[in-house]
C-alpha cells in the first residue's frame, strides 16, 4: 500500500515537473514573439513617418533597418540564453532527483538485504545453541553443530565489519596505519580459513611466496575475504574458486576466479558501486548487501591499486587487484 502511495506521489511530481518545464518554455517562446511583434509594429512605425522625398530616406531607411535588425538578434541571443540555462537546470534537477531515488532505492534494498543477512545467522545461531543446551547429542553431532555455529559466527562478523569500515572510510574518521605485508602468508592464511568454514568448497591456492606490499592489513585482509567470498557466493558448489598471487617487477598481481554464471559486460563497472546488485531482492537468490564489492574498490583505492573484473573461460570471472611496490 505504501509503495503504490509513494509510485503515483511520484508520478504526480513528475507530471508537475514536466508542465512547468513546458509552460516555461512556452513562456519564454510567447515573450520571444510579443517583442518580436512590438519590433516589427515599432520598425513600421518609424518607416511611415520617413518624408520619401527626402535625399536622406534611403539612409534613414537604413539605419531604422539596422536598429530592428539588431534588436532582434539581441532577443534571440537574450531568448537562446535564457532557455539554455533553463534546460541545463532542468537536466541538472531531474539528473539529482533520479540518482537520489536510485539511492534511495538502493539502500531500501540494502536494508532489506542487511536485515535477512542478519536475521539468518541469529536464528541458526539460536537454534544450534538451544538444541545444545536441551539435548543430549553424541560427540559427532556437537561438533557439527559447533561447526555451523562458528560459519555463522563469521558470516556476522564479516558483516558488521564490513559495514563499520565502509562507514569509518567514506567519512574519513578510518586512519590506516600502513606498514609493510607478506601478502603471500595473508593469502595462504585467509584460504586455510575459508577451507574451513567451507569445506565442502574446493578452493585452488597458486600464490608466489615471500612477496610483500605496503599497505593496512586489516583492510587488505578485508578485500580478500571480499573477493573469496563472492566467488564462493556466484559460483556453483560443485565448481573450484581460485587465488593466484604473482609479482612482475614493481607490480603484485592478485586474482580470484570462479566458475560461476560471470558478470555481463554492461554490469562490469556497476557492480564496484555502492549499494549495487543484480537483479531484485525478492527474486535474488544469491546472499550479499552489496557492500564487499565496493568497499573492495575503496581499499584498492587506498593502497594506489587497481581492480578490473574480466570473464573467465569457459564460464565464471575473474577479480585483478594490481598492487605497485618500491621494490
Amino acid at each position: 500500500m505504501i509503495s503504490v502511495y509513494k509510485r503515483k506521489r511520484l508520478e504526480f511530481i513528475t507530471i508537475v515537473y514536466w508542465f512547468l518545464l513546458l509552460y516555461i518554455i512556452a513562456a519564454l517562446v510567447w515573450w520571444f514573439i510579443a517583442l518580436e511583434k512590438q519590433n516589427v509594429a515599432l520598425f513600421d512605425s518609424k518607416v511611415h513617418e520617413l518624408n520619401k522625398n527626402s535625399i536622406s530616406y534611403k539612409q534613414q531607411y537604413n539605419t531604422i533597418l539596422q536598429d530592428k535588425k539588431r534588436k532582434t538578434s539581441q532577443y534571440i541571443g537574450e531568448g537562446s540564453t535564457f532557455l539554455l540555462v533553463i534546460l541545463v537546470g532542468a537536466l541538472f534537477v531531474y539528473r539529482a532527483t533520479r540518482r537520489q531515488l536510485m539511492l534511495s532505492r538502493q539502500q531500501q534494498n540494502f536494508m532489506m538485504a542487511v536485515t535477512h543477512e542478519l536475521k539468518t545467522p541469529i536464528a541458526i545461531i539460536k537454534l544450534n545453541v538451544e538444541t545444545l543446551e536441551k539435548r543430549k547429542l553424541d560427540e559427532e553431532k556437537k561438533l557439527r553443530l559447533m561447526e555451523t555455529t562458528l560459519q555463522e559466527t563469521g558470516r556476522l562478523n564479516d558483516l558488521t565489519t564490513n559495514i563499520l569500515v565502509t562507514s569509518q572510510l567514506e567519512s574519513g574518521n578510518y586512519q590506516p596505519d600502513k606498514e609493510e605485508i607478506n601478502l603471500s602468508t595473508l593469502i595462504e592464511e585467509t584460504v586455510s580459513d575459508f577451507s574451513m568454514r567451507y569445506p565442502q568448497r574446493i578452493i585452488e591456492k597458486d600464490a608466489r611466496s615471500e612477496i610483500y606490499i605496503t599497505g593496512e592489513q586489516l583492510l587488505v585482509q578485508l578485500l580478500i575475504n571480499n573477493l573469496l567470498d563472492n566467488a564462493i557466493k556466484y559460483s556453483p558448489a560443485e565448481k573450484p574458486v581460485g587465488v593466484h598471487l604473482d609479482k612482475h617487477g614493481h607490480k603484485v598481481f592478485l586474482k580470484v576466479t570462479d566458475e560461476g554464471s560471470g558478470v555481463p559486460d554492461d554490469e562490469k563497472k556497476q557492480i564496484f558501486q555502492k549499494f549495487y546488485r543484480s537483479g531484485s531482492e525478492t527474486t535474488r537468490k544469491a546472499k550479499g548487501t552489496g557492500l564487499g564489492l565496493y568497499l573492495c574498490k575503496r581499499i584498492a583505492e587506498s593502497h594506489r591499486a587497481k581492480i578490473s573484473v574480466a570473464n573467465n573461460h569457459p564460464s565464471g570471472s575473474i577479480f585483478n587487484v594490481e598492487f605497485k611496490t618500491k621494490v
